[in-house]
């Protein structure tokens, strides 16, 4: 009588470690994708920011009056961010054009916001 060897069951070690190759691979995926998700959020908070900041300057210039064209620079941070608003005042016939930039001070680059509109002119009394 021949005794037969009974055949193990299970997985071998190429198997375990493609499955593992591949969680690896989904895993590096997940991770990178939540950090330009992270990234993201970062950017649009401080454009959210920024955007106050120019709305806050529009505000502070309505307010003042502006009757006279040319451009300002000043401080106006928000939160954390140090930034800067650029204020620019034109004629436009009877009104007044108004942008405003708002830039990080500590870096170079594209304004984080920018907001445009047009007042009209105080009326001066008689």
């Amino acid at each position: 009588m021949t005794r037969q060897v009974p055949r193990q069951r299970g997985f071998t070690l190429i198997e375990v470690l493609v499955a593992l190759l591949i969680v690896a691979v989904a895993m590096s995926a997940a991770v990178r994708a939540s950090a330009q998700m992270s990234q993201s959020n970062a950017l649009l908070r401080d454009r959210s920011m920024a955007l106050l900041a120019a709305q806050n300057s529009l505000a502070e210039l309505r307010l003042r009056g502006a009757t006279d064209k040319g451009s300002a620079m000043q401080r106006c941070d928000q939160g954390r961010l140090k930034l800067s608003c650029e204020q620019q005042v034109t004629r436009s016939g009877d009104l007044l054009s108004v942008k405003v930039l708002v830039h990080e001070r500590e870096h170079d680059g594209p304004p984080l916001a920018r907001l445009e509109t047009l007042l009209s002119r105080p009326v001066t009394p008689p």
